[in-house]
């Protein structure tokens, strides 16, 4: 059996190109499933100007509600997303994406669920305190460092400054 090396955990200074990169995305993403979403958003630290990030933008669909998740996992299919479940988040499905695209994560999350609205706080406060935003972007880069193949212990290390910026946020 081979095993597969661990990737490398890269967090890069913040890249003007990330926007129109997710505008391009969620072009033929919003084409798919705009008779059963009610939005796309571009969520992530790729989502907050000026901010250190892993260069992979995250996309959420909005459903209006869990019933419509079988009618986006379905029309997400039929442009090449491959559905993957909710990866024990509930209110959130992730989806991996077509070969050939530009780095991304993709989630289909319920109006209201605790994933879309801790996605949606996030970015919006580090939007409006490019200090807090900083502050995460070098906490990000030093976790980068620290384990540089350790997604597990880089993801744990930013759980107290997220919590924290929620709290912060009024969530």
């Amino acid at each position: 059996m081979t095993q597969r090396s661990p990737r490398t955990i890269v967090v890069v200074d913040y890249d003007p190109s990330w926007p129109p990169t997710f505008a391009s995305l969620r072009a033929p993403v919003w084409d798919a499933v705009r008779d059963v979403a009610l939005a796309v958003e571009h969520v992530g630290s790729t989502a907050v100007p000026g901010l250190a990030a892993k260069p992979i933008i995250d996309i959420d669909v909005i459903v209006s509600a869990r019933a419509e998740i079988r009618a986006a996992v379905d029309r997400l299919a039929a442009v090449g997303y491959v559905h993957q479940g909710n990866l024990g988040i509930e209110g959130r499905e992730a989806f991996e994406s077509p070969a050939g695209l530009p780095a991304h994560h993709l989630y289909v999350c319920v109006q209201g669920s605790a994933a879309l609205i801790n996605h949606l706080t996030l970015r919006d406060y580090l939007r409006g305190h490019p200090d807090r935003a900083a502050a995460y972007g070098q906490l990000k880069q030093q976790l980068a460092a620290q384990f540089p193949t350790n997604i597990d212990k880089y993801v744990a290390g930013k759980t107290d400054f997220v919590l924290a910026t929620l709290r912060a946020a009024g969530h």
